[in-house]
């Protein structure tokens, strides 16, 4: 999906999450200017301009953080889970790939915000509402994960659970109904996280075993609520402890790398694990 199509989806749909698909790497953003209405340029802050542009488009757009942005010109603002920057004077808009040639950086999806914004997010999900597999002893690193229990990807990843442990990797699992609220796939989630062994319950559902059916006052739908506010679009959804999306399903040796990246160790000399 190209760029511009995403910001117009955007506008229509209050929500950058009808655009989660990412650009392809390489491919250049492209600025979108927003329709002339006539009016004077907005006064203020150049982040108040940013909010008013994107308001001017679409009123009921939620705008969830507008800062500066390493491009020079432009403000950094998060809408849906997504960035995407707007100019100072607030007639441009842009969504992309953004790349900083002399520092070989990508400046949206690496930013520090986005990172913050979604560790933030998830730091409203308690502990006890997650479904936790952690290994024996202190694990290294502590990935939250947003799974579904049809998923095939979920499914490896959580029959793959000894091998993340092993590589001191802790799971933590919140839900995220890929079918949406109020599909039996929603039910049987929610049976699951009200089961009195949670993690048997997860486990067995993910191995196709039939659910048995239970009601309580389920953390799901919040969770849920949480996942479509960070961008969330398909399961799993793997965010490492400072808040960086990892991405999809990844192989424990390539979790592992990925996570000693962030954290500046130097990597393994285990050798990568395949993809499935």
């Amino acid at each position: 999906m190209k760029p511009l199509f995403c910001i117009a989806a955007l506008l229509a749909t209050v929500s950058l999450s009808a655009c989660a698909q990412a650009p392809q790497p390489g491919q250049p953003a492209k600025p979108a200017a927003a329709p002339a209405s006539g009016a004077a340029p907005a006064a203020g802050t150049a982040d108040a301009r940013a909010r008013q542009a994107l308001q001017s488009l679409n009123p009921q757009i939620r705008v969830d953080y507008v800062g500066q942005s390493e491009l020079p010109g432009f403000r950094e603002v998060i809408v849906g889970g997504q960035v995407a920057l707007v100019s100072d004077d607030g007639k441009y808009l842009v969504q992309g790939t953004v790349l900083d040639i002399a520092a070989k950086k990508e400046l949206t999806q690496s930013s520090p915000a986005l990172a913050k914004y979604r560790l933030d997010l998830l730091n409203t999900i308690k502990a006890k509402d997650r479904i936790i597999f952690a290994p024996p002893g202190k694990a290294e690193y502590t990935v939250s994960v947003f799974t579904d229990i049809e998923c095939g990807y979920c499914r490896k990843l959580h029959s793959e659970l000894a091998e993340y442990h092993k590589l001191g990797i802790a799971i933590e699992y919140m839900a995220f109904p890929r079918m949406g609220l109020g599909s039996q796939d929603h039910r049987d989630m929610i049976s699951v996280w009200c089961a009195s062994d949670r993690k048997q319950a997860l486990t067995n559902a993910k191995a196709g075993r039939p659910v048995v059916a239970k009601t309580c006052t389920s953390p799901v739908d919040a969770e849920f609520d949480v996942g479509k506010r960070l961008g969330i679009s398909g399961t799993p959804a793997v965010f490492a402890p400072d808040g960086t999306q990892l991405g999809g399903y990844l192989p424990p040796e390539q979790m592992r790398a990925a996570l000693d990246e962030l954290a500046g160790k130097p990597a393994a000399a285990a050798a990568p694990a395949g993809m499935p």
